[in-house]
């Protein structure tokens, strides 16, 4: 009898123990997904329009390690600083955390940008680039896939500037720009 009890209780102790409340990304997306202050887009590799055929070996193995992009912007106004604020030291909170290794940041005070990954040197399954700006607003993007690498990024970036980019997918984005 006690052993039928002492089961699911240990159960239900290792499932509550092992539900992870620490912020993230991921959650972050997800909580403001719907949020009117915010623009969301996922976007997929479709948008580069390549010819596959004219793509090298590199350039074709960095490009099937890139699954998607995720990227959430908050537009600032005049009415919404404060919100701004709040909602930027909780990316930059979350950006803190030992799981994304920053590489590199630039800008000065309050506007600026930063890149950061979560994985391994040779296998990194997310970029992460946060960049803001007092006046804009901010945008955080998610670059998500298998067994990136550096050299894969790397190829992946000159394979962006001989892309015809869609720019109907990223439309919802150009009024954060504006």
């Amino acid at each position: 009898m006690k052993v039928g009890i002492f089961i699911p209780a240990l159960l239900a102790l290792l499932t509550l123990i092992s539900c992870n409340s620490e912020p993230s990304l991921q959650k972050y997306f997800v909580e403001n997904t719907e949020n009117k202050d915010f623009i969301a887009l996922d976007v997929s590799p479709s948008i580069l329009n390549l010819e596959k055929t004219k793509l090298s070996p590199e350039q074709n193995e960095a490009l099937k390690s890139f699954d998607k992009m995720n990227i959430l912007a908050f537009k600032a106004n005049d009415k919404n600083q404060a919100q701004f604020e709040t909602e930027r030291a909780k990316v930059k909170a979350i950006l803190k955390n030992a799981k994304y290794q920053e590489l590199m940041k630039v800008g000065s005070g309050k506007d600026g940008a930063s890149i950061s990954y979560v994985g391994t040197d040779e296998n990194i399954e997310e970029f992460i680039i946060f960049a803001n700006r007092k006046e804009n607003g901010f945008a955080v993007v998610r670059v998500l896939g298998k067994n990136m690498n550096p050299n894969n990024i790397i190829t992946l970036i000159s394979v962006l500037k001989e892309s015809k980019i869609d720019m109907e997918q990223l439309k919802p984005l150009q009024e954060l720009v504006k």
